[in-house]
């Protein structure tokens, strides 16, 4: 997913500059009388993945903050099936009531290439709430490898054509087509080796079974730390905030390359439009909180809070994007 990072963190900046990250109060809002007395029962977030990992995470994080300032419950409901197709649908499939919303990765814009009956059309079946973090994926190596950029890589592996395999999270998944998207643009002869996600590729990688391996930046970089893993480049737009010595592809000299594993927050289309503004505004407050921001810190993440208008945006181009990349690739899921 195309993003400038820095106007997306300037954008938070801006929102929330006259907030206190100490303190935690209602924003103010005159809603319509659809919304007067929201919300008034639970609400229900769906996460289409199971319990533990980033999307979980981020979703508890967040909604943790909503509850307590708005005195009702705000749970999760973990939805793990079918790449998230299946949570994603019975999110869209929900009443439009405010009381239902959905937090989807990458995938969310990657499956409808990939799946030709997917169950849900992720313009006209939601209504974007925001962005709520990112982070880049990254071109890593075992220490092995001849290669101390991306340049020196690329010349590796043309002159030992079908030697190098790479690791990624699985068929798919957003390292998957970061992996495709270089590949594309290089010409070069590099074997794809899908894993069941991050954890596995990372143990290939750093055991030198699959020597190279794109993935997301959070998942390698305790490894590139330790020095098990060199990374040669990550595919943000800028460099990240914690990994500023590692330098972007366009850096590297090979442009076109961004992508991101992202996190985002949707309710069903047609959700009143004044419920949706709420969240907004009220996501955009706990993203000023201090906690909040070390908690996405910890786990590798940008923080990233953008307008509904600008995620419905980046939604539209980034569908056409990948479809793009899936079918120039060629990427087909096993039968």
């Amino acid at each position: 997913m195309t993003i400038d990072r820095r106007n997306l963190l300037c954008l938070v900046g801006a929102s929330t500059a006259a907030l206190s990250s100490s303190a935690w109060a209602p924003t103010a809002w005159t809603p319509s009388a659809w919304a007067l007395d929201y919300p008034s029962r639970p609400i229900r977030v769906i996460v289409p993945y199971p319990p533990g990992g980033p999307n979980d995470t981020i979703a508890r994080l967040f909604t943790s903050k909503l509850s307590d300032s708005w005195r009702q419950p705000i749970y999760i409901e973990n939805i793990p099936a079918g790449a998230g197709n299946v949570g994603t649908v019975a999110a869209a499939r929900a009443p439009a009531d405010g009381y239902s919303l959905v937090v989807v990765t990458s995938s969310f814009l990657i499956n409808p290439s990939l799946y030709p009956n997917i169950g849900y059309d992720p313009i006209k079946d939601f209504a974007p709430v925001t962005m709520i973090a990112a982070a880049p994926h990254v071109l890593v190596v075992h220490p092995s490898v001849p290669a101390r950029d991306v340049k020196e890589f690329v010349g590796v592996v043309r002159a030992s054509p079908g030697k190098f395999s790479y690791a990624s999270a699985g068929v798919g998944q957003s390292s998957h087509l970061a992996g495709e998207l270089f590949k594309l643009a290089t010409g070069i002869d590099l074997v794809h080796v899908p894993f069941n996600g991050a954890a596995p590729a990372m143990n290939s990688t750093i055991g030198a079974h699959t020597p190279v391996a794109f993935i997301s930046l959070p998942a390698a970089a305790d490894h590139i730390r330790t020095g098990k893993l060199r990374a040669l480049a990550t595919t943000g737009s800028a460099r990240s905030r914690m990994h500023a010595d590692i330098p972007t592809m366009a850096e590297a000299g090979f442009p076109d390359q961004e992508s991101v594993f992202m996190q985002g927050m949707l309710f069903p289309a047609d959700t009143p439009i004044d419920i949706v503004d709420l969240w907004h505004r009220e996501m955009s407050r706990a993203a000023s909180l201090s906690d909040v921001r070390q908690r996405i810190d910890a786990l590798g993440l940008d923080l990233i809070v953008n307008s509904p208008t600008e995620f419905r945006a980046q939604i539209r181009s980034e569908l056409a994007r990948w479809s793009k990349i899936v079918r120039d690739a060629r990427i087909r899921l096993a039968e």
